[in-house]
């Protein structure tokens, strides 16, 4: 068990009264998890401000707090400017800053983040045979063992405490998720990236970024801790990225012959993608297993990354032609019917579009939109995903999805205000599962239907509760129900 002392190492304090020799058995950001031994960290962030749980943390008995303002409960404290910051710092102390003995690749950007991961994974996995680790939405993985994720980036304690896990288990590569979110807040503060990869940016979390230039810059902090920086060029904020990097840079496109590595000769299926890899001096061919323009641009982040680690161009490739799909993208649901349901996790109007275009390129003959945008999140994407919607599909059912505490009628009716001049006709019906047995039961012979916006999810947050609600299972439930089922909603 660490003191106080040891695990303070490298933080700036302003002021303290806790002296080094306290013993310290855990890390907590929530005092009601706080006993003999714990840590506190009184910090702020989205509305919510720690500071004014500190006496429940020193009532259940924790060792110390760490906290930007001097407490007004009697107990040991050290002050710093930056509360969270120095739990960044803290936490790498308290496990052994385990960050050290990994090769951690980052990955940033709007949409793509965690298929880029499991691509990465999957090929480094492969190439040598040996488990790697992963952090992101949809799972938090050592070598083959799940943990559940808690978020994108889970907070310092969290963070550390998985790397700490991955050199146990004989981990050399951690492959993450950085949101901008954790850029932002310092969470990643003190690790630094072999790689660092920028998939886009597009629309999302303008909410807490208020403008794309701070979301643009909130990305580009990825790549003021990295060996290696891997950029999107196609995108229109690659030179905003790339402009305070302090590493070298390689690009990759589908469009922009100026990068290190092309795509060319793309060839869309339904469900996979070819193409050719261009760089100095060779041409590849290349395959992934899941659809869509979207997927030749994750192939080509997650080949330059993997090449960056040291692995040869050739075998980099190979290895990606084995990788199979990720769970809630563009994932297609078994239904045993004459008709197509896919799940994906586009809850962004660039993933919107991206999904739509690829099952219209690959060939779909009618294709049904399910989604609903998140509460007491960024309201202005709400009528731009509804004119895509509207615009890419045949038919569309506009429906909840995270609500949290918006009214979910609210929150369609301002995507229902950017469908105005739709072609296609649509559909309100507030319930998801309601409107996924609409969908199932009026399905026609071919049409694919698209459940947009949950992906990986298994849950729906109505208020502040989280209830289970998985879409495969519904769909299920749906095809059980086919046989007679009317829809019931309003236009």
């Amino acid at each position: 068990m660490p003191d106080l002392g040891q695990i303070l190492d490298g933080v700036r304090i302003l002021e303290t009264n806790a002296g080094g020799a306290i013993q310290v058995s855990s890390l907590s950001l929530d005092s009601r998890t706080a006993r003999e031994g714990t840590l506190f960290f009184a910090v702020r962030g989205l509305g919510e401000d720690r500071q004014r749980f500190i006496p429940d943390a020193v009532k259940n008995g924790c060792a110390a707090v760490v906290c930007e303002e001097k407490p007004e409960a009697a107990a040991p404290y050290i002050l710093v400017e930056n509360a969270r910051a120095a739990m960044a710092v803290i936490s790498a102390n308290f496990y052994g800053n385990p960050a050290k003995k990994l090769k951690i690749i980052g990955v940033t950007g709007t949409n793509g983040k965690t298929t880029v991961t499991n691509l990465i994974k999957h090929m480094i996995e492969s190439l040598t045979g040996k488990p790697a680790g992963l952090i992101g939405t949809n799972r938090n993985m050592v070598g083959e063992t799940e943990i559940p994720a808690t978020g994108t980036t889970p907070e310092s304690p969290e963070l550390h405490a998985l790397f700490a896990k991955m050199t146990v288990e004989g981990c050399e590569y951690c492959v993450m998720e950085v949101s901008s979110h954790s850029l932002a807040v310092n969470r990643v503060d003190g690790i630094r990236f072999h790689v660092g990869v920028f998939t886009n940016l597009t629309q999302d979390h303008l909410n807490y970024h208020e403008t794309m230039d701070n979301y643009a810059q909130a990305k580009a902090r990825l790549f003021t801790q990295c060996d290696y920086g891997v950029v999107n060029l196609d995108d229109k904020y690659a030179a905003a990225v790339m402009s305070g990097a302090v590493c070298p840079i390689k690009t990759f496109a589908a469009q922009d012959d100026g990068a290190d590595i092309v795509a060319k000769r793309v060839k869309l299926y339904p469900s996979m993608v070819r193409f050719s890899v261009l760089t100095t001096g060779s041409i590849l061919e290349a395959q992934l297993n899941i659809p869509g323009l979207f997927s030749v641009y994750n192939a080509l982040a997650a080949i330059l990354a993997v090449r960056l680690c040291g692995f040869a161009l050739e075998e980099t490739v190979r290895a990606l032609s084995s990788c199979g799909g990720v769970l809630g993208r563009a994932e297609v649901v078994p239904t045993g019917e004459d008709f197509m349901v896919i799940i994906d996790y586009a809850h962004t109007p660039d993933a919107l579009e991206n999904i739509l275009t690829a099952l219209r390129g690959g060939g779909a003959k009618r294709i049904v939109t399910l989604f609903g945008c998140g509460g007491d999140r960024d309201a202005a994407k709400r009528p731009i995903m509804g004119e895509i919607a509207g615009r890419l599909s045949d038919e569309v059912i506009v429906t909840s999805d995270n609500p949290r505490t918006e009214q979910p009628e609210a929150i369609i009716a301002d995507i229902v205000a950017g469908m105005t001049e739709s072609a296609a006709p649509y559909t309100v019906i507030p319930s998801r599962r309601e409107a996924i047995i609409c969908a199932v039961g009026n399905a026609q012979v071919g049409d694919t239907i698209l459940l947009a916006g949950k992906g990986h999810e298994t849950y729906q947050i109505i208020g502040r509760e989280a209830f289970r609600f998985d879409e495969r299972e519904v769909v299920a439930e749906a095809i059980a129900l086919r046989a007679g089922r009317i829809c019931a909603g309003t236009v």
